[in-house]
């Protein structure tokens, strides 16, 4: 063979060579690069077709649109949470992901396409719902069966427990600071504890209005930003309780409530449960999660129970049962963690543009309400984790549930355990504030109507 032939085979193997380090390059930035759990590519192409869009205002509030849309700008807001000095260990994440967009509404630094689709998206589908729907079934269908049923009886305690001191502490730093007891207690204290917005601060605006002869948006308007900033408080302390839990790993179970080292049902299951699961099985769990969904809407047409809790107390019973068989909990269980880590963040932005006023929040924000509401915050979770301790639960991860107690409702629930990284506990921060919620609201309602006014 010649050497002209020699020199034309070693170049067009050279060339071969370089052509597979550049794939091998690019298939490393679209594995490893990531914005969340976006590609770096990916995430770029998504912000460039977003600009596109909104350059000819043509930005769809389609399914289709608003995934890519919700996910570039969730992810972004997460991001730059995560990489906050500090902060970003203690749940800035969360905290970045819901109110930099309400901030970026309030000043107008972003694109009114944007916000128009993310707000009809967001109250047209109630995506809210099906996320939660698909968190807690997924998550009673992970946890250990006998760790759940001990669990849920376990649990009320250090709550009521929680709800009473941090009632307690608050209304008395509010006296220390010169307020009233009445002011401290029905306009500080039970708005955190009411549930969150829909379930809590509206119902509760409507009973004030009755009761004390007011208008209802003006009571909406006193009690709405401090449900807000209570949940914001609440995210922070989730955050730094995670923190705590990875100093002191004695104290958590890392999204466990009680120890199952000696369960051996809780191994064999958890065994059963570790392998592959299939298409069909994940299939099976997410229609698992709508039915029990819209079991749980009929329960609250009849019952006024929480869609949420009316689910939750339905997807324990099959969990207890054992109505439900390993392959298709495995698929309920590949359909959580799927949501948990790919539809936190974009789900937090849509709550921050659609029902997060930012000048309600910033009109919180004084010394003596923060004072009050740290306080209440601080004496809630710390009564829950040493009452939780005393039963033989792991502190910390009672302590992340009597801070959901404080939580902005089922978004402040997400936000709060994203922040402590144990969305496991998605079905006991249920109970904590639905039902804990409406039980504050109808009492302290009752007990205004009759013996105060």
């Amino acid at each position: 063979m010649s050497a002209t032939g020699d020199s034309y085979i070693d170049s067009a193997k050279k060339n071969k060579k370089a052509g597979f380090l550049l794939k091998d390059k690019w298939w490393n930035i679209l594995d490893n690069w990531k914005v969340g759990v976006v590609p770096l590519p990916l995430f770029i192409l998504a912000g460039a077709l977003i600009g596109v869009n909104c350059l000819y205002g043509h930005l769809s509030s389609s399914i289709v649109v608003m995934v890519a849309t919700l996910a570039f700008f969730g992810f972004a807001c997460g991001e730059f949470g995560k990489r906050l000095p500090y902060l970003g260990k203690i749940g800035a994440a969360a905290i970045c992901a819901t109110f930099i967009p309400s901030a970026l509404v309030y000043y107008g630094w972003l694109p009114q396409d944007v916000v128009k689709s993310t707000t009809e998206f967001y109250k047209s589908t109630d995506i809210l719902y099906l996320y939660i729907c698909c968190i807690i079934v997924g998550s009673v269908m992970s946890m250990n069966r006998t760790t759940l049923i001990r669990g849920f009886f376990r649990i009320v305690f250090p709550m009521v427990c929680g709800e009473i001191v941090g009632m307690i502490v608050g209304v008395g730093v509010g006296y220390l600071l010169g307020m009233t007891p009445f002011q401290t207690f029905f306009f500080l204290v039970l708005p955190m504890m009411a549930g969150g917005v829909g379930e809590g601060a509206i119902p509760l605006s409507i009973g004030y209005a009755t009761i004390m002869h007011m208008d209802q948006g003006v009571a909406l308007g006193k009690v709405l930003p401090i449900v807000m900033l209570g949940g914001l408080c609440a995210v922070v302390m989730g955050g730094c309780l995670n923190q705590l839990g990875k100093r002191y790993p004695h104290l958590t179970g890392n999204g466990e409530l009680m120890s199952d080292k000696h369960d051996d049902v809780g191994k064999s299951l958890t065994s059963e449960l570790s392998g592959k699961v299939d298409v069909i099985a994940m299939a099976s769990g997410a229609l698992l999660a709508v039915l029990l969904y819209m079991v749980g809407m009929l329960i609250q047409r009849y019952t006024s129970l929480p869609a949420p809790v009316g689910m939750l107390f339905v997807a324990v019973l099959l969990k207890v049962a054992n109505a439900i068989s390993p392959r298709m909990q495995e698929g309920s269980q590949v359909v959580y963690k799927f949501f948990q880590s790919a539809v936190t963040y974009p789900i937090l932005f849509a709550v921050g543009v659609a029902i997060t006023p930012w000048h309600d929040l910033v009109s919180a924000f004084t010394l003596s309400n923060l004072i009050v509401i740290i306080s209440t915050v601080g004496a809630t979770t710390l009564t829950g984790a040493l009452v939780g301790r005393k039963l033989g639960m792991h502190p910390i991860d009672v302590a992340v549930i009597s801070c959901c107690q404080s939580g902005q409702g089922g978004t402040g629930a997400v936000a709060i355990l994203s922040a402590a990284d144990r969305m496991s506990l998605m079905p006991f921060a249920q109970i904590a504030i639905r039902v804990g919620g409406a039980l504050n609201v109808a009492l302290s309602l009752l007990v205004l109507s009759n013996f105060i006014l």
